[in-house]
């Protein structure tokens, strides 16, 4: 049975950041992440760095921490950076209704919806640096570490709520691919199996198990709502659509 311990380990490590390809793909070829919530870029980032930490306080399996630093490199990589080869797609394909787009925010500072990539990247590299200090100072107390895995698994755990509440508003999964949807229930699925399977601590197993819940409710949504264009996006079609025609009679 070892070898099926590795086999799993391998895909808990691999897997979820792999999810993520298909999405990527799709937003650069339609030019346009309308459909995907960017929040979901944020809750990745910030939950795994913040599970790096934990690690350090409490060593639980190489695969988890390996599966934290994938997914980093895949959120870094994939969605923001690489930005000569057009691939922070998050921010330049965002939605054209975005807040960004609009010219506004009404979250405190624009959190997460800032304009360029360098506020990012700056807000990024002050979270470690503030966990980094907290860490050194806190470590050695037990509740702390505990404390810190909480929010960690909560955080991500928190994950699909974004997309939930997205599709909600637009009453349509449009953009959202079946891929990702299918990658998230199944691999959630899995990665519960394995947290009790491995005896992983509480954090993991508590959260894994509400992070599924959300899974399955996006499951209803597709069965409800389907994939057809949100009214947005159909107008913005509609309004490109007469602007040409404009032109041609102008011309």
């Amino acid at each position: 049975m070892a070898w099926l311990s590795t086999v799993a380990s391998v895909g808990m490590a691999v897997g979820p950041p792999l999810v993520y390809a298909d999405q990527a793909y799709s937003i650069v070829r339609k030019k346009d992440a309308t459909g995907f919530s960017r929040d979901v870029c944020a809750i990745l980032l910030i939950a795994n760095i913040t599970r790096c930490f934990f690690w350090l306080g409490d060593h639980f399996e190489f695969a988890l921490l390996f599966q934290s630093i994938f997914m980093i490199l895949a959120q870094v990589l994939i969605n923001f950076a690489l930005r000569y080869l057009r691939s922070y797609i998050c921010i330049l394909y965002r939605p054209r209704i975005s807040p960004e787009n609009l010219g506004g925010s009404s979250r405190p500072f624009s959190f997460w919806q800032w304009s360029t990539y360098v506020q990012h990247v700056e807000f990024l590299a002050g979270l470690i640096l503030f966990q980094a200090i907290l860490f050194l100072i806190l470590s050695r107390f037990e509740v702390y570490v505990a404390i810190l895995g909480f929010v960690a698994l909560g955080l991500e755990s928190t994950l699909p709520i974004p997309q939930l509440i997205s599709n909600y508003k637009q009453r349509s999964l449009y953009g959202f691919r079946m891929s990702t949807l299918i990658g998230w229930a199944g691999g959630d699925a899995f990665k519960t199996a394995y947290f009790f399977w491995q005896g992983s601590p509480i954090q993991f197993k508590a959260c894994a198990v509400f992070q599924l819940s959300i899974d399955f409710a996006i499951v209803v949504q597709r069965m409800l709502y389907g994939n057809a264009a949100p009214p947005s996006v159909l107008l913005d079609d509609e309004d490109l659509e007469q602007a040409l025609a404009l032109g041609e009679e102008v011309n």
